[in-house]
């Protein structure tokens, strides 16, 4: 238990930061299924449209931290690959 009033504040903002991390992870874990979900329906409009969507929150957790960034440039590369496939 957290004693001084400094270190109850900190035990705070560490509640409050970890509310909002997981939220945007849980977010950018929504968006890749989505996109997931239009590759195995097959449908390539759809998944291009997911993707295009889901890059930008890809690189949000990026900038906050939430996601290193070859995590990220190596989810968005094995997307893209997956979705146009489709397309051939």
């Amino acid at each position: 238990m957290a004693n001084s009033a400094g270190s109850r504040k900190r035990a705070r903002q560490a509640i409050k930061r970890r509310a909002r991390t997981m939220a945007l992870r849980s977010m950018v874990r929504t968006y890749i299924k989505k996109v997931n979900t239009a590759i195995e329906a097959a449908e390539y409009d759809q998944a291009q449209a997911a993707f295009t969507v889901t890059k930008p929150y890809i690189d949000k957790a990026v900038t906050k931290g939430i996601m290193h960034k070859n995590v990220a440039a190596r989810t968005k590369s094995r997307l893209n690959a997956r979705v146009y496939a489709l397309k051939g």
